[in-house]
């Protein structure tokens, strides 16, 4: 294979525009199988030619890699409406756990949800790649960044696979990528990580927008749920998937109360099976101010409906936190274990209270501290910000 051949093989692809980076090692990896005789001398082409950018391509099948945390899978929809609008005529695909596979059901962006089951152990894996391999998809957008995905990416066979730069990725991921986007810091807003694909692509920026929504039948539901829930109401959702994010019943109910006092709001509680002793013990507190306690009650389709209509949500970091975000909710986030910095509500970056300690944030599932950086932040504090929220809604 000469110089010239490799160049015009890829003129469909590359451009000199200087959008994506590739990466070398990768690129050597893909054309390992063509090498021949003359090894040391394709060597030298590839290399040579890996510096060259992508153009903006028309790809007529899409896949995004995020099989991850509800947050997560919620944060990254904006790309995928913005690929959508870039890539109309596109078939899009979306590879994802069960977990958060529901926030995509009925999107409008997307054509195709492919589940990973990976609670069914790894035999689950090799009918999963064979899957993905058979659907021939021309590009590929790795937003996991571990070898996982990175095997996924590399096994589709897209001839354009664009993922995170090496320096934030994990396990060797960046290899098995053909592209991608420039280094970003660690501590940035997820949501603006993801968008960077996007900008990597030349998509038009045409603003942010999540479009969840529901069916009529669901909507439905969530009213006939919510018919005897004051309005307006506030939703404080509990928990999260590590315990040392948690708040805690006696504050959060004395938040409840003073709301349900000063604007006479309804009280709704929302959490996982993990969270229902936690929503009696503010329904005890509460005494005779009462709340809709929907603790281990609800689908991740109805968190949905239930925070599309409240006036306020109010909790720690969870994925709760980022569907009320989503939605177009005010959200209060209550942050010590982790950091708003990555990981703030979009739109509600305003309303962030930090629980200070030397420690935080720590990143770790359980405190031993009796999560000190969370009993920092008072009543007080958030009833201000919900004051601020409230009043100015009322002026609106």
């Amino acid at each position: 294979m000469s110089k010239e051949q490799l160049l015009r093989d890829n003129r469909g692809l590359y451009d000199n525009s200087d959008r994506i980076k590739r990466s070398d090692f990768a690129y050597l990896f893909v054309w390992l199988p063509t090498w021949g005789q003359e090894t040391e001398k394709h060597i030298y082409y590839i290399i040579r030619s890996v510096t060259r950018p992508t153009v903006a391509i028309q790809p007529a099948r899409i896949l995004i890699l995020l099989f991850g945390a509800i947050g997560d899978v919620t944060r990254a929809l904006p790309l995928l409406t913005r690929v959508r609008r870039g890539y109309p005529q596109a078939h899009i695909a979306w590879a994802v756990e069960p977990v958060a596979a529901p926030l995509l059901e009925a999107h409008p962006a997307l054509n195709e949800i492919l589940l990973y089951n990976r609670t069914q152990g790894p035999r689950q894996f090799w009918p999963f790649l064979q899957m993905i391999r058979s659907k021939q998809f021309d590009l590929v957008l790795d937003l996991q960044r571990h070898a996982k995905s990175g095997l996924v990416s590399l096994w589709s066979r897209a001839p354009v696979r664009l993922g995170f730069h090496r320096q934030n990725t994990k396990e060797g991921n960046w290899l098995c990528n053909t592209h991608t986007i420039d280094p970003i810091p660690d501590f940035s807003l997820k949501l603006r990580q993801y968008l960077r694909f996007a900008n990597a692509l030349g998509l038009p920026d045409d603003g942010i927008a999540f479009d969840l929504r529901l069916r009529e039948e669901e909507e439905r539901y969530i009213d006939t749920l919510l018919a005897n829930t004051p309005r307006p109401y506030v939703t404080f959702f509990l928990g999260s998937r590590w315990p040392s994010r948690f708040w805690f019943p006696t504050v959060t109910a004395q938040v409840a109360r003073t709301l349900q006092q000063e604007y006479d709001m309804g009280t709704v509680l929302i959490g996982g099976p993990g969270e229902v002793v936690f929503a009696s013990q503010v329904s005890t507190a509460l005494g005779e101010a009462k709340a809709t306690d929907l603790s281990g009650k609800t689908s991740l389709r109805d968190l949905i409906g239930i925070l599309s209509r409240t006036r306020l949500g109010i909790g720690p970091d969870s994925g709760p936190m980022h569907i009320a975000a989503a939605v177009g909710t005010p959200v209060i986030s209550l942050w010590g274990a982790t950091s708003p910095t990555r990981s703030a509500p979009w739109g509600s970056e305003d309303l962030v209270l930090c629980g200070s300690a030397a420690c935080s944030p720590c990143y770790t599932r359980d405190c031993r501290i009796q999560r000190a950086c969370m009993q920092r932040i008072t009543p007080e504090q958030v009833l201000e910000k919900a004051r601020h929220v409230l009043n100015r809604v009322q002026t609106s």
